[in-house]
């Protein structure tokens, strides 16, 4: 059915947006989705193609064209050009922006046809009516010129506005980009803008999210029109006075739950269901946060069952409730057959959300990652079951991929499965498309991984290229330096192996380690790595020393020693290191010879002089020990070990007052030194000065618990018992 307009003589050459009145049959999404093409412009930063935004067309009057986009998407005007359906490129002529409300109003000339879009009655986009999405994403790796995404979903709440004039919610997925294209209804008429998509992570390992779409409803943003002088030929009824609606309190529970007002969100949101028994979101809402932060898991699970008893056919209700399931168990230590038994009950879930919706990412997001963990569940490991549970978990990526074959998502986590699964070729088949499709996801992790699996293949030329990339973005990724050492090792790069695991060894944080089957390597493997291709690489018994040391093993320490002063007997640090170790095992005597050597040897190793002068003033040689501490000041005069233990040397000898002096110093330097608010607080109690002595002990016990050292906390809160 078409409608045919006739226009006055004065408009001839005028197009303007009308509005139907007479009731129509919804088009198909395909119809709609065409509409949607002809209407949406994509907003490009001419300096910068990648970032981008979106608007739809609305006026036309003879060269100049009106579009309604996402005042954010043109903050800075004069960087912007519009990219019209027939892919023109033109330059913006000017922008106004509307006020309270993040929306604007964009003009650019051009002689082209284009169509204009029909304004459609967004009061009655209420929720559960149908509405569609369209918009530019941004542009990514494989997709330089990026086609129109169009999306099709359901309003959830159109109420009051809020933050930036934000009036209407749906569950469309959006990408980044569409920001100011159109929502349309199913008429292919403009309801409302999109504005954003607020993301809410609801399980980490499954990268699952519930995903919403804010928006502007048309009305609204034609009562702001008029104000900067732009007339579509639409006039929005009246606004009327009238108390809240459920959807009212819907969006302001949403707004407050995002701004951690739970108590707020859960009294509006509690008012919605009042007024509207049937307000399945709601429900869904409500479950969220009972979830979190409350733990009223018993009531969450009744509020998403009475959604799904009002709309069995929402899929996400059925996702909210599988990821509802662990939460049961909270603050209980469920058996093994307990939590396998969740594990499905949740799969069961996702599989009733998949039913609904064959094309729900996110249910096989969530059912896959449950089929992997129960794959590498170590009572299923190397059996029949893990291997069924690994082809499923592959299955639903792979179904991800097929719904979206643009999503970096998808092939992300299956080359990730595939890899866990020890299929390397097929992960690398996946890593490349996934570097193709956007070479900035996790890319550190992606050559990594990709670089580990061409490894596997025998490809090691191609692995160092992978890893070299992957440690140029992350350099301090202690895994990526382990793998490339080992390949260098085998390509006959002993140097280079040898130097990349002195790397791991000082890096701290590892990530291939989480999506692949590798072993946990301490930094004494590495040392031993090294070991094997250089028996006399002194470099390696020092760390392993330093590794040693810190384990409490000082007879191992010691002997890494002896190894490097047979390598370099003039190695100071060696000396001072079994010294250390020698004092630990209590051999003083021992200690303070390799100390005195260390010191002949580097006369500046103030280490070396801290440990001495504490051994000489244990011994009874307090002035030598204090001798030796002020050396160690001379040489660093911000060492706040040097200042705390040259106090307990002044303590030893009765200078109690300078005690208190070098204790004052060491936590003006260093104020978390827990050891000199504890030496201090004692001294101050022990000489009469209580109630400072009391504080600082406090303060010693605080930092003490803090820190994680248990045994000091204790001995601590016994001197304060003391002196109380």
């Amino acid at each position: 059915m078409k409608y045919y307009y006739t226009l006055p003589p004065l408009l001839i050459g005028v197009s303007i947006v009308l509005v139907q009145a007479q009731v129509v049959v919804a088009l198909s999404s395909q119809e709609v989705e065409n509409i949607g093409r002809e209407i949406t412009v994509r907003i490009v930063d001419s300096q910068n193609p990648i970032v981008s935004g979106s608007g739809v067309l609305i006026k036309h009057s003879g060269n100049t064209y009106t579009i309604l986009t996402a005042y954010h998407v043109v903050k800075d005007s004069s960087k912007y050009e519009i990219i019209t359906p027939d892919q023109k490129s033109n330059p913006i002529k000017s922008v106004k922006r509307l006020s309270g409300a993040d929306l604007a109003v964009v003009e650019f000339n051009s002689s082209n046809n284009y169509k204009i879009a029909k304004i459609g009655n967004s009061d009655k986009a209420t929720a559960s009516t149908t509405v569609y999405v369209a918009g530019f994403p941004v542009q990514r790796g494989a997709i330089p010129n990026p086609t129109l995404f169009f999306n099709k979903g359901q309003v959830q709440a159109n109420g009051a506005a809020q933050g930036d004039g934000y009036n209407i919610i749906y569950d469309n997925d959006t990408l980044g980009g569409m920001s100011g294209g159109p929502v349309l209804n199913e008429q292919g008429e403009v309801v409302a803008i999109h504005g954003r998509a607020d993301e809410q992570t609801i399980n980490e390992l499954s990268q699952t999210k519930i995903v919403t779409g804010l928006g502007i409803t048309i009305y609204s943003a034609l009562r702001q029109l008029s104000a900067v002088g732009v007339d579509v030929g639409v006039r929005p009824p009246d606004v009327v006075a009238a108390a809240p609606k459920a959807d009212d309190f819907f969006i302001t529970a949403k707004e407050k739950k995002k701004n951690r007002d739970y108590e707020g969100a859960i009294a509006d949101v509690n008012e919605a269901i009042r007024l509207n028994p049937n307000y399945a979101e709601a429900y869904k809402l409500r479950s969220s946060i009972r979830i979190f932060p409350f733990r009223d898991e018993q009531g969450a699970i009744a509020d998403i069952n009475q959604a799904i008893k009002i709309n069995p056919k929402d899929a996400e209700a059925y996702i909210l409730k599988g990821l509802a399931v662990p939460y049961m168990n909270v603050g209980k230590t469920p058996s093994r057959n307990q939590w396998i038994k969740d594990i499905q009950e949740q799969i069961a879930d996702f599989s009733q959300a998949i039913k609904v919706n064959p094309n729900y990412v996110n249910a096989y997001l969530a059912r896959g990652s449950k089929y992997y963990f129960l794959a590498n569940f170590p009572e299923f490991k190397n059996t029949p079951l893990a291997s069924e549970y690994a082809k499923a978990a592959i299955a639903d990526y792979t179904q991800i991929i097929k719904i979206n074959p643009d999503n970096p998502l998808g092939y992300k986590l299956r080359a990730d499965a595939l890899s866990n699964f020890g299929d390397w070729k097929g992960a690398v088949a996946d890593y490349n498309q996934l570097l193709k499709l956007n070479p900035n996801v996790a890319a550190d992790d992606t050559y990594g991984l990709r670089g580990f699996a061409r490894w596997k293949l025998g490809d090691k030329k191609g692995a160092l290229e992978d890893l070299n990339q992957a440690l140029k973005i992350n350099p301090k990724d202690k895994s990526l330096y382990g793998v490339r050492g080992d390949i260098r090792a085998e390509l006959g790069d002993k140097q280079g192996a040898i130097t990349d695991y002195k790397q791991a060894i000082k890096q701290k944080s590892s990530s291939l380690i989480i999506f692949l089957p590798i072993e946990f390597r301490s930094d004494l493997d590495y040392v031993n790595a090294i070991l094997k291709i250089n028996p006399n690489d002194a470099e390696a018994y020092k760390s392993a020393r330093q590794i040693r040391f810190q384990q409490g093993k000082y007879k191992e320490a010691i002997a890494d020693f002896d190894k490097v002063l047979t390598i370099n007997p003039n190695d100071a640090e060696a000396y001072a290191g079994r010294g250390a170790s020698r004092y630990k095992l209590g051999d003083k005597q021992g200690a303070l010879a390799d100390l005195t050597q260390a010191i002949k040897i580097n006369p500046n190793h103030g280490e070396a002089y801290i440990n001495r002068g504490v051994i000489r003033a244990e011994l009874g040689d307090t002035q030598g020990g204090l001798e030796d501490l002020n050396q160690a000041l001379k040489i660093n005069p911000q060492d706040a070990t040097a200042y705390n233990n040259r106090g307990t040397a002044r303590y030893l000898s009765g200078d109690k007052q300078g005690a208190i002096e070098d204790f004052s110093q060491a936590i003006e330097i260093n104020p978390n030194n827990a050891n000199a608010y504890k030496n201090r607080g004692n001294i101050r109690a022990e000489s009469g000065d209580k109630n400072r002595g009391i504080q600082d002990l406090q303060k010693a016990a605080e930092l003490f618990q803090r820190q994680g050292n248990n045994e000091s906390y204790k001995k601590t809160l016994q001197l304060i018992l003391k002196y109380q």
